[in-house]
């Protein structure tokens, strides 16, 4: 896989992964505790760099990049900081794919009024519709930064049980959830003051219809955090819009299922490749 480059972003220091020519793929990772881009997209990279320039940063808070938080916009904070990455790297519009977080970052950006990424196309990898209340969920928020908990996280996100019995497996991903600063910028932001309400789970609730370019909704057969049937439901609401289902994968296909995830992939881009159909908002890196 690419080595990790790194650039200070809107004063935030930013590490990204970079492979490859041609036209740009953004891979954006998920959200759990010991989430970077490097765990997320380890068989992904290579094989889409074959064909595509491919960006993968790791977002603010996670992995080797800043950890920062915004208390009031924290998604936004992410996306406007994903803008200016890319403006500062030349990369005017691309096709984006994006799991659990980062589809639903994605999907968020895409159905505002004015989105701020330029994209060619979407593909939301297990992200978009709303997150059941389950144990695997509370695993999920609950983490207590310790390789138990951790274990938990990763039976909570894979469909095998082959993952959480593999102890190096989980050593990995507990040692990204404890580096300095990785785990109090997850935990800080689900701080609220006394009497405040619970923020709201992302919901599958959005402007749909503003996403005018080709999309790609990928379920997991076995995910254990998204209720069965939301990606074609979804992509029902999508004018360009066509879902697949993984066959023995959770919440995150493209680590369970590589190949079957990777032929998907390289056929939609291949499919969509020079696509001159983009949203009507800002380009990448207006503010």
């Amino acid at each position: 896989m690419a080595d990790y480059r790194r650039l200070v972003v809107d004063g935030h220091d930013t590490a990204y992964l970079d492979a490859g020519s041609g036209e740009p793929v953004v891979l954006l990772h998920g959200g759990e505790f010991g989430a970077d881009a490097a765990l997320g997209w380890e068989h992904t990279v290579d094989t889409l760099a074959r064909h595509h320039r491919v960006i993968a940063p790791d977002m603010l808070g996670f992995g080797r990049s800043a950890k920062v938080v915004d208390f009031t916009d924290g998604r936004g904070l992410r996306i406007r900081h994903l803008a200016a990455l890319l403006a500062v790297l030349g990369i005017d519009s691309a096709h984006f794919v994006g799991n659990s977080m980062g589809a639903i970052n994605l999907l968020v950006d895409q159905t505002a009024a004015r989105p701020r990424l330029r994209a060619r196309s979407l593909v939301a990898l297990c992200g978009g519709g709303d997150i059941l209340r389950n144990e695997h969920v509370d695993a999920l928020y609950d983490y207590d930064a310790t390789p138990e908990g951790m274990r938990h996280i990763v039976a909570a996100l894979f469909h095998s049980g082959a993952y959480p019995a593999d102890a190096d497996y989980v050593r990995r991903r507990y040692e990204s959830s404890v580096a300095p600063g990785a785990w109090e910028a997850l935990a800080a932001a689900r701080f609220r003051r006394p009497g405040a309400a619970a923020p709201s789970t992302p919901s599958s609730d959005r402007a749909y219809h503003r996403i005018t370019v080709p999309t790609l909704f990928v379920e997991g057969a076995g995910d254990k955090l998204l209720p069965a049937g939301w990606a074609e439901e979804l992509a029902r609401r999508v004018p360009h819009g066509v879902h697949a289902v993984v066959p023995d994968a959770g919440h995150c296909p493209q680590l369970e299922q590589p190949a079957m995830v990777n032929e998907l992939l390289l056929d939609f881009l291949a499919r969509h490749a020079d696509s001159a159909e983009l949203p009507a908002g800002a380009p990448v890196g207006a503010r």
